[in-house]
């Protein structure tokens, strides 16, 4: 009988364990803690910011809505058309981290957003280099409510920061990378997206 008493004292003792682990965990989700590490290189924006529609065009000056982005992953990027060395560097970024992804690679695009369309000679020259770049215009009341849904602490995209910032697949803002980010760990974070998510 003895015997029988111990199991049963070992069997609740395990049992009490495991409870215990459940309610820790509710506990720290209820009261909102989020560990301090994490994997991603990017800045996370959080909550995630779903994106209104609005109205642009495409290059060719066919009208679109910014929600027929949707379905895949996508890697945007704010400029003029003149687009100097900031924004070549970040259209180098955009290529780079799309043609990483390998068979992966048809999830995600490549926009670029004009924010000045003065110099669009000059831009379609540079995108040579770059196929595949979607680009997308508007006036400027339509750039401005597009990017304002964009700002961050350090600004919107309309303060030249030069910021590429990560849209997921059913429409919200969740994620950007300083213009000074490093395209290796970018690379990581992307591929990580893919490899973690169902979406796109």
């Amino acid at each position: 009988m003895k015997t029988n008493k111990n199991g049963k004292w070992v069997l609740l003792a395990i049992a009490a364990l495991f409870l215990a682990g459940f309610i820790a965990a509710y506990v720290l989700v209820a009261i909102g803690w989020r560990p301090s590490v994490t994997k991603n290189y990017g800045e996370l924006v959080q909550p995630a910011r779903p994106i209104d529609n609005v109205a642009v065009r495409e290059l060719d000056g066919t009208s679109v809505n910014f929600n027929s982005l949707r379905g895949k992953w996508t890697l945007l990027y704010f400029g003029s058309a003149e687009c100097l060395k900031p924004c070549v560097d970040n259209l180098y970024k955009m290529r780079q981290l799309v043609d990483a992804q390998g068979q992966q690679a048809h999830r995600l695009q490549r926009v670029f957003v004009v924010t000045d369309a003065r110099a669009l000679d000059a831009l379609r020259y540079t995108l040579a280099d770059y196929p595949q770049t979607r680009v997308l215009l508007g006036d400027t009341e339509s750039v401005r409510q597009l990017a304002m849904q964009f700002a961050l602490k350090a600004g919107s995209p309309l303060d030249n920061l030069h910021r590429l910032y990560v849209v997921d697949p059913i429409g919200n803002f969740m994620m950007s990378y300083p213009a000074d980010a490093d395209l290796r760990r970018m690379n990581k974070d992307i591929g990580l997206l893919l490899r973690t998510s169902q979406l796109g």
